[in-house]
């Protein structure tokens, strides 16, 4: 159970299956699969580039990006573990080099969304959802997470800056096309929110990570399902801090 009295759910293979059954969410899902020899190949051939991460674990530790890269003609493996970067000519042995990192621990794949960037970083944005004291879902706050220069993951705890996200959007669209994507983000919490509860999962407040690639369609990259609510805290404006805090109160008096 999670602090505030609500279930918790570390398998990020499980929370996406789940998800999968959703006709109307699944289709912001990057394709997920479980990491082994085969699918590392078929997946680099179909998107170039992947992300490989744990199945269970928290603020980005572990996660790599494996891409397909040319150097002078020449078709190479690549992939990235926090700033290190390694190169290998060929498919086994790129796969037994990131074996080694992964040993008997287990890794999904997952299609590799190119972010969007701020000031040259990856960013991606954190939507809280949580159950209201009235018990319906309600998304109560929105914040972006800025990667730290050279790293692949925009997690708090992994150095990322967190940062208003009007900040971040305002480069990339007008006010018009903000408000809406802030619409569709809010109502796409909701909905992961109600579809999790139809299932009696007994999640109480989520934490949607979505990524936005260059034609602005949020993918859902993961939800966690205790998200750490200190984050809106950095935030110079607390109104949203003040509201996630007051809810999970609210939750943690309830019981589950």
């Amino acid at each position: 159970m999670g602090r505030s009295g609500g279930s918790t759910l570390t398998s990020k293979w499980i929370k996406t299956k789940v998800l999968m059954r959703s006709t109307a969410i699944s289709p912001l899902i990057p394709e997920t699969v479980r990491f082994s020899r085969e699918n590392l190949k078929k997946m680099l051939q179909k998107y170039k580039m992947v992300y490989i991460k744990p199945e269970r674990g928290t603020y980005g530790n572990g996660v790599m990006r494996a891409e397909v890269v040319t150097e002078s003609g020449r078709t190479l493996y690549q992939y990235q573990r926090d700033t290190k970067k390694t190169k290998k000519s060929g498919i086994e042995a790129f796969y037994l080099s990131l074996k080694k990192h992964i040993g008997s621990r287990s890794y999904l794949i997952q299609k590799g969304i190119v972010l969007l960037k701020h000031q040259d970083r990856r960013f991606d944005l954190r939507v809280m959802v949580q159950l209201s004291p009235k018990g319906t879902w309600e998304t109560t706050g929105m914040i972006g997470r800025v990667a730290q220069s050279g790293k692949i993951v925009t997690n708090y705890h992994n150095g990322g800056k967190p940062t208003s996200i009007e900040k971040l959007l305002s480069p990339h669209m007008n006010s018009a096309r903000q408000a809406e994507l802030i619409r569709r983000l809010k109502k796409l919490g909701e909905d992961i929110g109600r579809f999790y509860h139809k299932k009696n999962l007994g999640f109480k407040q989520l934490g949607v990570d979505v990524g936005l690639d260059r034609t602005l369609t949020p993918w859902i990259i993961e939800v966690n399902t205790n998200p750490d609510p200190y984050i809106f805290n950095q935030l110079k404006d607390k109104s949203m801090y003040r509201k996630v805090m007051a809810y999970r109160r609210a939750l943690g008096k309830r019981k589950s």
